[in-house]
């Protein structure tokens, strides 16, 4: 890796992957003896569940849960 002018690094992608790192989490940068770490800031939300919280009440239907699961599975 290598860190540019801004003093930004790209983590590469099969670390992300390990890590489950995705675009939006919040990470932290830890000074550890003569070492940086970087770490997921605690209590920070995963990505899935601020799209979750950012989507709920924005539903503009009137069918039921049980008329949308007959739907999606083509009951």
């Amino acid at each position: 890796m290598r860190l540019n002018s801004k003093g930004q690094v790209t983590i590469p992608a099969d670390l992300r992957r390990k890590y489950a790192l995705e675009e939006g989490d919040e990470i932290e940068v830890v000074e550890v003896g003569t070492t940086l770490q970087i770490v997921r800031r605690e209590g920070s939300e995963r990505r899935g569940k601020r799209l979750t919280g950012h989507m709920r009440g924005r539903a503009t239907t009137s069918m039921s849960t049980d008329e949308l699961m007959e739907l999606f599975r083509g009951e």
